[in-house]
């Protein structure tokens, strides 16, 4: 699979609530179930009005399917093609 960066703008969502947020986990694990292997979901980092998304997916199609299914939109699908750290200097 490979790994995939979702950006979505959701306008406040960096003020949701706890329960605000379960709901839209609750939705993403729900499409997820039903697209089936070929899409993971790693976590995602909440900002004031964006989150950003790690996926691992077969393809960009997978993630389309799941915005579709979930009911929460994305703005831009950029596939990672490297990951660096701090132990990339060890290299």
């Amino acid at each position: 699979m490979k790994r995939y960066m979702i950006e979505r703008d959701i306008p406040g969502i960096g003020d949701f609530s706890v329960t605000e947020l379960c709901g839209a986990s609750r939705a993403s694990n729900q499409a997820l179930a039903s697209i089936g292997p070929d899409i993971q979901w790693q976590h995602s980092y909440v900002a004031d009005n964006k989150t950003f998304c790690v996926y691992l997916a077969a393809s960009e199609a997978e993630i389309k399917k799941h915005a579709e299914l979930s009911g929460i939109p994305f703005t831009t699908i950029t596939e990672v093609s490297q990951i660096i750290d701090p132990l990339t200097a060890n290299n």
